[in-house]
């Protein structure tokens, strides 16, 4: 013989309001933006001291400029010019 379990029936759940749909930026590109890769540790560590190696030859390259500007201007007087013509200026001023 089977003795029947009363059972209680269940209380309804009250309904939740849906959410607004979601509005998104216009995009002119509708393909999805693909993520950043992502970097790995060797990467990492192989760039490590190109950031000083760029620092390093963009000073060498300017000190090397500025040696070739002392170097013509030496060699053609400029300088001796340049400072004669802003103390007679200076002079003439006064």
């Amino acid at each position: 013989m089977v003795i029947p379990i009363p059972v209680r029936p269940t209380p309804e759940k009250p309904t939740r309001p849906e959410a607004p749909a979601k509005i998104l930026p216009f995009r002119s590109n509708p393909r999805p933006e693909r993520p950043a890769p992502r970097r790995t540790a060797a990467r990492c560590r192989s760039m490590a001291g190109q950031a000083t190696t760029e620092y390093a030859l963009v000073l060498l390259a300017a000190a090397a400029i500025a040696l070739l500007l002392v170097a013509w201007a030496t060699r053609t007087g400029a300088i001796g010019d340049l400072f004669d013509a802003v103390m007679s200026n200076i002079k003439a001023k006064v």
